[in-house]
């Protein structure tokens, strides 16, 4: 099987910056690989067409078409001839893109069917964020789900919603974000100083290097994440809890909103003074250094508003870590409340907190709720199931 994705970011220095659907992207063209299908990454929007190999993945940079008033109807057109080609030469038999801005809208391969995999449309988002959408980005996000092949959404509740905003009727399959299990796979707490688990020569126990009573949370700085209301969180983790330790790491982001250009220094306004001397922002760091942060924090926090299903949820869930978590709409279909992470309303402060302290608190309950999650990863988003699962789906269509 020879799957293409076609996408307007992916992980890796050449092609640029990247978040989340890159990086669902890579997940996936990873686990289909070890499927044995043929796998091709259409990178638009670059700043030169090339191609290189990613551990077996083969990426084609593409440039979009720049002429004013015309571009995104050319840059299309030229998609749709670059996916004809490879469809008509037998290099691919399928496209999958995803429902961010609709870039599909417009093209209309001749015979190559294209899925549409929903990670959360601009529509999606600004409705979430109870903001005004484009009417353009709406359009052509419509048009997009109107003519694809097949349809995809990473949760239910996604895709309900999607349906809703649309008025659509569609029925999407269900297939969730996927990781990589076995790269987040080998943290363990400390009993008595002592660990199971394997280990490469030389390598440190990562419960070892753990930074006691540290909350952890990682991802952009942004608004609907929720950042603005971690402040008002951890000054009331504080207030109870004066060993507390909160570390930020992620891009920081212009705030739409208040026109603000950081949400960082928004959020250092919103610190009291005794909780801002126990903050900690890292600002952006490398991918495969964000097992590490994971590592050594006690408990991970994600008072999100506004997600599909969020892949940073299911990395620190695999590395046995206890999530504090938003409450909203997709979060029961990531986290069992009470099993294996908190459930709370990024809004409820003082409960929030509350679950933080409790966590902090109980070392017992930190290592029941880390089983709990790494078994739900394993069982439900690890790359091999969510592969095999896209593999039964593409059957369909091919």
């Amino acid at each position: 099987m020879k799957i293409a994705f076609l996408t307007p970011e992916y992980p890796h220095p050449k092609t640029g910056s990247s978040g989340g659907i890159g990086t669902s992207i890579k997940n996936l063209a990873m686990g289909l690989l070890t499927e044995g299908c043929s796998v091709r990454v259409l990178v638009y929007g670059q700043k030169e067409e090339g191609f290189f190999d990613d551990d077996g993945i083969c990426i084609q940079q593409i440039r979009n078409v720049k002429l004013k008033g015309l571009s995104w109807y050319l840059t299309r057109k030229k998609l749709q001839k670059i996916i004809d080609g490879l469809y008509e030469n037998k290099k691919i038999d399928l496209v999958e893109a995803p429902d961010w801005t609709g870039i599909t809208s417009f093209i209309s391969p001749k015979k190559c069917p294209i899925v549409i995999r929903l990670n959360g449309s601009d529509t999606y988002f600004c409705h979430l964020d109870q903001r005004p959408v484009k009417r353009n980005n709406k359009f052509h996000e419509k048009r997009a789900l109107q003519k694809a092949d097949g349809l995809l959404s990473v949760s239910q509740f996604t895709a309900d919603r999607t349906n809703q905003l649309f008025g659509l009727g569609k029925k999407f399959t269900i297939i969730p974000n996927c990781i990589d299990t076995d790269l987040f796979g080998k943290n363990v707490y400390p009993d008595n100083l002592s660990f199971s688990g394997s280990l490469s020569s030389g390598e440190v126990p990562a419960a070892f290097g753990r930074r006691e009573d540290t909350i952890l949370y990682f991802g952009s700085l942004i608004r609907k994440k929720g950042l603005l209301e971690l402040p008002y969180i951890f000054n009331a983790v504080i207030n109870k809890y004066p060993t507390a330790n909160l570390v930020l790491v992620g891009r920081d982001v212009p705030d739409i909103i208040s026109g603000s250009p950081s949400t960082w220094q928004m959020m250092e306004g919103l610190f009291t003074e005794q909780a801002r001397k126990k903050v900690q922002y890292l600002g952006s760091v490398p991918y495969q250094n964000i097992k590490k942060q994971i590592n050594e924090a006690t408990v991970c926090v994600f008072p999100s508003f506004a997600e599909a299903l969020p892949v940073s949820w299911i990395e620190a869930m695999a590395l046995q870590k206890p999530i504090v978590a938003s409450n909203i709409g997709w979060a029961t279909e990531v986290v069992d409340d009470g099993i294996n992470g908190f459930l709370v309303h990024p809004t409820d402060h003082p409960e929030y907190a509350n679950k933080i302290i409790e966590l902090l608190e109980n070392v017992n309950l930190q290592k029941e709720f880390g089983v709990a999650a790494r078994k739900k990863v394993t069982e439900k988003f690890s790359m091999a199931i969510v592969a095999q699962q896209s593999m039964l789906f593409y059957k369909t269509l091919i």
